[in-house]
C-alpha cells in the first residue's frame, strides 16, 4: 500500500532532576553543596533513508517519544544524557508543524537528518547555586520538559522525469518498457492508483528516475478525479513528458488534451511550465494516429516524438533525448531548516494574564516551563519561583489587573491564592 501523508506526535524528553546534595565525608565537616545536573532529554530525530519508499509505518505507529534524562547525583555527578531517537523517513519527506503550517524540513537526500522535538535540557544541581552569599543553598530546578508537538509528513517522490497525461494514454505501459517498474495495467481509467517510480538505463550504462503519476483529469487541481492527491509528486521532476493519446481512442481532441494538461499543471504551480518538456505521441500502432501526428509536429515541432509504448516504437530516442537533457540541468535540492522556529521562540510573550471565572489565568511558555522546572519541596525553591516571577513583572501586571488579598492565581495545573 502506498501512502504518502501522516500525521504523528513527536516529543523529546525531559531533562533529568538537579540533586540537591552536600558533601559528608570524614574530616570534611563543611564539605558544601555537591548535587550535580540532571542529563539532557534526547531528541527526535528523522533521518532521511532511501530503502523506504512510503509512509506507511506512520499509519500504525504514531507516538514518538524521546529518552529522559538521567537525574543528577551526589559528588557533583551529572545524570547521562537520554538518548536520541532515529526515525527513518523516505527520502522526500517534508515535515510540517501541524499547528503552525511551518515547514520544519524538506529532507531531499539520503542521510540527512533533522531534529523535530528537541530534548528539555538538565536540571540543575545545588552546586550550581553557591555563591558568597548563600554557601549551602538547599535549591536545585527539575529537568526541563522535552519540546512535544504534532507534525504533518509529506512525500513528494524524487524523479528526474516525470510523465503526465490523461487516463489511458498509455504511461503505465510506457514505464513498463522503458525501466523493470511493474505497474498493473488494464483497460479503464484510473488503473494506476499510486505514483510508480522506475529506472531507465541509457545505452552507456548512465541512469535515471522516472516516475508514473496517476492520470489527470480537467479540475484535478481543484479536488476532481486523483489528481488532486498526486500533483505534488510532479514537483521535484526535472524534466516533463506529456504523454498523449494520439489515436484518440478515448474520442478527445489530442491537442485540447495536451492544453488541458498544461492548464492543469498552471493552475496547481505555475512555475511547472517552466521546466523543460517533451512530448510522447504515443499509440501509433494504430492508424488513427498518423494525421494527429502531424498536427502536433506542427505546433510543437521537435519536441514531439511518436512512440507506441504498446510495441516499443520510437521509446529508445525520446529516452536518449531525455537523458541529454538531464545532463544539461542542474539538481536541485531544497533544505528548509527550523529557523522559523527560532524566529517564533525571540517573539515569545512572557505571560498572558485572563479573568476566568474570577480566577487570573497565567498562560506563556515561558512561565510554564518555570512551573515544571521549579522544585517545589524546598523552601528555597519556593522563594527562587516567588523572585523569578517578580523580576518577569507578572505581580505588578496582577496589580494593575485589581486583584485584591485572597484571589485565586493559576498557572499551568497550580493555583496559588494572592497574598500581599
Amino acid at each position: 500500500m502506498f501512502i504518502d501523508r501522516a500525521k504523528i506526535y513527536v516529543k523529546g524528553g525531559d531533562g533529568g532532576n538537579g540533586m540537591i546534595a552536600f558533601r559528608r565525608e570524614k574530616y570534611v565537616p563543611m564539605g558544601g553543596p555537591s548535587g550535580g545536573d540532571g542529563g539532557r532529554g534526547g531528541h527526535v530525530v528523522f533521518v532521511a533513508d532511501d530503502n523506504l519508499s512510503t509512509l506507511m509505518d506512520f499509519r500504525y505507529h504514531r507516538h514518538f517519544k524521546a529518552e529522559r534524562g538521567v537525574h543528577g547525583l551526589g559528588k557533583n555527578m551529572h545524570g547521562a544524557a537520554g538518548e536520541d531517537m532515529l526515525v527513518k523517513v523516505p527520502v522526500g519527506t517534508v515535515v510540517w508543524d501541524d499547528d503552525t503550517g511551518e515547514v520544519i524540513a524538506d529532507l531531499a537526500e539520503n542521510g540527512q537528518e533533522t531534529v523535530v522535538a528537541r530534548g528539555g535540557r538538565g536540571g540543575r544541581g545545588n552546586a550550581r547555586f553557591s555563591n558568597s552569599v548563600n554557601r549551602a543553598p538547599s535549591v536545585s530546578e527539575n529537568g526541563e520538559p522535552g519540546q512535544e508537538r504534532w507534525v504533518r509528513l509529506e512525500l513528494k517522490l524524487l524523479a528526474d522525469v516525470g510523465l503526465v497525461g490523461f487516463p489511458n494514454a498509455g504511461k503505465s505501459t510506457f514505464i513498463s518498457r522503458v525501466s523493470a517498474a511493474r505497474p498493473k495495467i488494464a483497460d479503464y481509467p484510473f488503473t494506476t492508483l499510486v505514483p510508480n517510480l522506475g529506472v531507465v538505463q541509457t545505452k552507456s550504462r548512465d541512469s535515471f528516475v522516472i516516475a508514473d503519476i496517476p492520470g489527470l483529469i480537467e479540475g484535478a487541481h481543484a479536488g476532481s478525479g486523483l489528481g488532486h492527491e498526486f500533483l505534488r509528486h510532479i514537483e521535484r521532476t526535472r524534466i516533463l513528458i506529456f504523454v498523449l493519446d494520439t489515436a484518440e481512442t478515448e474520442g478527445r481532441d489530442v491537442l485540447e488534451d495536451y492544453a488541458t494538461l498544461r492548464g492543469e499543471l498552471e493552475h496547481y504551480r505555475a512555475d511547472l511550465l517552466e521546466r523543460p518538456w517533451l512530448i510522447a505521441a504515443n499509440k501509433m500502432d494504430l492508424p488513427e494516429a498518423v494525421d494527429n501526428l502531424a498536427r502536433l509536429v506542427a505546433s510543437f515541432g521537435d519536441k514531439v516524438y511518436p512512440i507506441s509504448a504498446a510495441t516499443g516504437e520510437g521509446l529508445e530516442p525520446l529516452m536518449d533525448k531525455t537523458w541529454e537533457m538531464l545532463q544539461s540541468l542542474p539538481r536541485e535540492t531544497v533544505v528548509i531548516a527550523e529557523e522559523p522556529v527560532i524566529r517564533k521562540f525571540e517573539e515569545e510573550e512572557a505571560f498572558k494574564i485572563e479573568i476566568v471565572d474570577g480566577v487570573y489565568e497565567v498562560t506563556g511558555k515561558r512561565i510554564e516551563k518555570l512551573m515544571a522546572m521549579t522544585n517545589f519541596s524546598t523552601d528555597e525553591g519556593l522563594q527562587r519561583f516567588q523572585r523569578t516571577l517578580e523580576h518577569m513583572g507578572l505581580e505588578n501586571e496582577l496589580r494593575r489587573m485589581g486583584i485584591k488579598e485572597g484571589d485565586t492565581v493559576r498557572i499551568s495545573s497550580m493555583e496559588f491564592d494572592y497574598s500581599e
